[in-house]
C-alpha cells in the first residue's frame, strides 16, 4: 500500500487512502470507538453541552479522511523536494525556536498527534533545524528498520524507545539540537498524572524532566493539515522552567502545562487529533466492560 501511495498520482492516492479509511471506520472495533469517544469529550469541552449527532457523525468522517492524508502524504514525503515542502508550509512562532537554538541552547518540542508533524519536521531540517524524535520499537525489526529510513529522507533522526534514549537525547540537547517528542500518549504506563479535558489520565514527563535536566527551553508546538494541500503549524513561546520545588514537582507543573497547550491546540480542529487508542481511564474501563459482556 506504502509503495502504491508513493508512486500514484497525488489525487489517486488520495482518493483510495479515504477509501480505506472509511472502510476502517465502518468496521466499528476499538480504534473506531475511541476515535469517536474522543471526539465527543473534545466537542462537549467546546461547547459545554452534549454534541449533536449529526455533527459527531460529519467530524467523525473528517476525522479518517484527514488521517487518510496523513498517511498519503507520509509515504510521499521522503521523495518530495525542500522546495516543495517549504512552499506548503506556513508557520508561527518560528522565532520561539530560532533564538534559542540561535544561542546555541537545545531545544525540546513537545508535540501531539494532530496533522501531520513529520511535515514540520522535515520543513524545519530544510530550514538548518534537524530534528531527533524518539519511536516506539516496532516488530519485526525490519519494519522498523524501514521505518526509520522512511524518516531519515524526511529529515528526520529517530531514536528507538529504549534504555539507552534518554541518553541519547541528553546528549542531543547539551549539544544545542532540537528533539520533538509526541507526548499526547503515555506509550509505556509509567507518566505523569495531568487533568486533560475533565479527567485525570497520564503523560510522559520525558519532555519536562528533558528540559529540567539539560537546560534545554521547553516549547510545543502543533502542526495541521490544510487549507488545501498547506500546512499550518504553532510553535508556543517557551514554558517557564525555573525550578520551584522537588524534580518530581516540578516535572508534574511543567506536563499539566503541556496538556493545557494541547487542549488548546486539540480545540481549533478536533477532527485532526489523530488518537484511536483509550486514553483515559474510562476509556479502559469501557473497552474491558465491553470484553467482560
Amino acid at each position: 500500500m506504502a509503495a502504491f501511495l508513493r508512486r500514484a498520482p497525488e489525487p489517486v492516492a488520495q482518493v483510495a487512502a479515504a477509501a480505506v479509511a472509511l472502510g476502517m471506520l465502518q468496521r466499528r472495533g476499538m480504534a473506531s470507538r475511541m476515535r469517536v469517544d474522543h471526539l465527543r469529550r473534545v466537542l462537549r469541552d467546546i461547547s459545554g453541552s452534549e454534541p449533536d449527532e449529526k455533527l459527531v457523525a460529519r467530524m467523525t468522517r473528517l476525522a479518517y479522511r484527514g488521517y487518510a492524508r496523513y498517511w498519503v502524504e507520509g509515504a510521499r514525503l521522503p521523495r518530495l523536494s525542500p522546495e516543495l515542502v517549504h512552499e506548503r508550509m506556513w508557520m508561527e512562532g518560528l522565532d520561539n525556536l530560532a533564538k534559542p537554538m540561535a544561542a546555541g541552547d537545545g531545544v525540546v518540542m513537545a508535540l501531539p498527534h494532530i496533522g501531520s508533524w513529520e511535515w514540520g519536521g522535515s520543513f524545519l531540517d530544510g530550514i538548518g533545524y534537524h530534528m531527533t524524535a524518539v519511536a516506539e520499537v516496532l516488530e519485526p525489526e525490519d519494519l522498523f528498520e524501514w521505518f526509520i529510513e522512511q524518516r531519515r529522507a524526511m529529515g528526520l533522526t529517530i531514536v528507538p524507545l529504549d534504555a539507552e534514549a534518554s541518553g541519547v537525547l541528553i546528549k542531543t540537547l547539551r549539544n544545542g539540537g532540537l528533539v520533538g517528542l509526541l507526548c499526547d500518549r503515555d506509550l509505556v504506563g509509567n507518566g505523569i498524572e495531568v487533568e486533560f479535558f475533565g479527567e485525570t489520565t497520564t503523560f510522559p514527563g520525558g519532555p519536562a524532566t528533558l528540559a529540567l535536566r539539560t537546560g534545554a527551553t521547553l516549547i510545543t508546538a502543533a502542526v495541521y493539515s490544510g487549507p488545501g494541500k498547506m500546512h499550518h503549524a504553532i510553535i508556543s513561546g517557551p514554558i517557564d522552567t525555573t525550578r520551584q520545588g522537588s524534580m518530581r514537582a516540578d516535572v508534574g507543573r511543567l506536563t499539566q502545562e503541556i496538556a493545557r497547550h494541547f487542549e488548546d491546540y486539540i480545540r481549533r480542529t478536533p477532527e485532526q487529533w489523530h488518537m484511536f487508542q483509550p486514553n483515559w481511564p474510562s476509556d479502559r474501563e469501557a473497552e474491558q466492560a465491553r470484553r467482560s459482556r
